[in-house]
């Protein structure tokens, strides 16, 4: 056989091979590029209430990407949008939160659930708030009682929430008393609990920890106790690098029929934490 002929038969080969190995080839770049990197900032409450480790998963394999979470304060979630940090927040702050967008540094931001804040404290309740309709009247309670209170101090959503009730209250709280803790929202209701301390919780990750603490809830149903959370994409024209796509996929799993009867139906010591808002 002559080396131009046997030439032209290896280059069919190759041929066919490349041919064949292509769709393979292209599988295999577009898996890898599903299985990109999705990097969430949210609240310590749906991380720390076990959340998160219900409403994750089904997403992560449904889409290939993995889920790199950030705990933090709703105030530092959203600094860490403003600055591309990650791609997508999810906090519980409303005025917070249409500020961020107005500004530019969020797009498509979706009401995704509530629950609310309650005020919790020892059992023999030293301040004498149990049963108040007031949270305000509580914290005033609190204060002229000098009764322990730890504070998250964080600029975390509840620690928003606290503030505008002690504005409420006419008071501004300091003292041996007022303890600043700069904790998230486990840490602080576990101080609390050795401290013997009030505290303001949201009721997610009150009841998360519920069978664990001696801490009881003494103050809820003010109006002034709603607490919503919303789902926001950072924008990409702000940062280079944002995977806005997987931002967009994940609010969309998240307001679906799927995430909405996930958080509809998870429960701790059979009580429901978290109510979905897209779907009834």
């Amino acid at each position: 056989m002559k080396f131009s002929q046997k030439l032209s038969q290896r280059f069919v080969f190759f041929l066919f091979m490349f041919l064949f190995l292509l769709p393979v080839m292209m599988f295999a770049a577009g898996k890898h590029e599903v299985t990109s990197r999705l990097r969430l900032a949210t609240t310590t409450s749906t991380d720390n209430s076990g959340l998160l480790n219900v409403l994750l998963p089904p997403f992560e394999k449904e889409t290939g990407m993995k889920v790199d979470v950030i705990a933090v304060g709703t105030g530092k979630a959203i600094t860490l949008g403003k600055n591309g940090d990650v791609d997508v927040i999810m906090v519980h702050a409303r005025a917070r939160e249409d500020a961020f967008v107005a500004a530019g540094y969020g797009v498509n931001r979706s009401n995704l659930m509530h629950n609310d804040f309650v005020i919790i404290g020892p059992a023999d309740d030293p301040a004498r708030i149990k049963g108040l309709s007031s949270a305000a009247e509580a914290f005033r309670r609190i204060a002229a009682s000098s009764s322990d209170f730890v504070s998250r101090a964080d600029d975390s959503g509840t620690n928003i929430k606290e503030k505008f009730i002690w504005k409420e209250a006419a008071i501004t709280p300091s003292g041996k008393w007022y303890k600043e803790s700069g904790q998230g929202m486990g840490a602080v209701i576990t101080m609390a609990n050795d401290m013997k301390a009030y505290t303001l919780s949201d009721r997610g990750t009150f009841l998360s920890m519920k069978s664990n603490i001696d801490l009881v809830v003494l103050v809820q149903g003010d109006k002034n106790l709603y607490n919503p959370y919303g789902v926001i994409a950072v924008n990409p024209k702000r940062h280079d690098g944002i995977n806005y796509k997987g931002a967009m996929a994940f609010i969309k799993y998240l307001t679906s029929k799927e995430g909405q009867d996930i958080i509809r139906s998870y429960k701790k010591n059979g009580e429901q934490l978290f109510y979905p808002d897209v779907l009834k």
